[in-house]
């Protein structure tokens, strides 16, 4: 299933850039047809960046708790948003066994 409307608290993966191949969650929606993104490591939620649609690659899933406090405008951390991340940016490494 192919998402095309971003929504708060959405994952999104970027294509283009230096930090091509991250997970993001989105946590702005501009009107010039782009959003601001955090993953709680690099880029935090005191300085999101702002990404491009045409240069994301938004997936099915979202993060419902952090998207239900971005909407009651309560305090999210940055720790929080890393956790939700993790899997995506950090996959688990698989032993060779032999």
């Amino acid at each position: 299933m192919k998402v095309k409307i971003p929504v708060i608290g959405g994952i999104c993966q970027s294509t283009q850039g230096r930090d091509k191949g991250r997970y993001y969650l989105i946590n702005n929606i501009y009107p010039d047809n782009a959003v601001g993104v955090v993953d709680g490591n690099f880029k935090k939620f005191v300085n999101p960046k702002k990404k491009n649609l045409k240069h994301l690659r938004l997936l099915p899933e979202k993060a419902e708790t952090i998207a239900a406090k971005l909407v009651d405008g309560s305090k999210v951390f940055d720790s929080e948003v890393y956790s939700v991340l993790r899997i995506y940016n950090n996959p688990p490494q698989e032993e060779n066994k032999q």
